[in-house]
């Protein structure tokens, strides 16, 4: 399997649970700009959205949408328990918890990359604002977001959380979320991932 990812980009997300789950994938850098990848080749023909991630499997089948990507990998392994089982009672809030973060954390982050006002960016830091109060309320006295263990969401969420000095949103009003941040990037397969990707490595590697 190809993963397509861009350092730092959502693609870091799948990049963790495929060292979690302990599933080879292939690293091909994208530049998202040119829309090429590292050997010039044209990314468009992988995924015509044009951003990543993209997971191109053994058989040419090509998935894109982190989400769905998170969930195919996790779903490899499913001893790791990176996820519940489909069918299990806990599922259903599970992928509520995932929808929340890419249709709320996710888009809310990444609006403010985009080139619009001051004024415009005010409104959408406001709106991020709100989920994020409610986020941190969900993480207080809880190692994972999830359940009792790391999970795919957890993976996602770290990703989203990393791009917050980019953008100028100041976290430090819930210390949750530096104390999480931290956990998760402790864990040896997220500092394998970010190594691999170039990228700074500052909490101390858990055991």
């Amino acid at each position: 399997m190809k993963l397509y990812y861009s350092p730092g980009a959502c693609s870091l997300s799948p990049h963790i649970i495929a060292h979690e789950a302990g599933v080879p994938v292939e690293l091909v850098k994208v530049d998202i700009s040119a829309h090429t990848t590292e050997k010039g080749g044209d990314f468009k023909r992988i995924n015509p959205k044009g951003y990543v991630p993209a997971l191109e499997l053994d058989d040419g089948t090509v998935i894109t949408e982190g989400v769905a990507i998170d969930l195919y990998l996790s779903n490899l392994k499913p001893e790791a328990k990176l996820s519940p089982r489909a069918d299990s009672p806990e599922f259903l809030k599970f992928f509520e918890q995932m929808l929340f973060i890419t249709t709320e954390i996710h888009k809310g982050f990444g609006g403010l990359f985009a080139p619009v006002d001051d004024a415009a960016k005010d409104v959408m830091r406001k709106k991020l604002r709100t989920r994020l109060v409610f986020l941190a309320e969900q993480l207080k006295g809880k190692e994972f977001l999830f359940g009792n263990g790391f999970t795919v969401a957890d993976a996602y969420l770290f990703t989203v959380l990393c791009w917050a000095p980019m953008i100028k949103i100041d976290l430090s009003e819930w210390p949750v979320f530096a104390d999480y941040s931290a956990r998760i990037e402790a864990r040896p397969a997220v500092q394998k991932a970010l190594e691999m990707e170039g990228l700074p490595i500052r909490a101390k590697q858990s055991a």
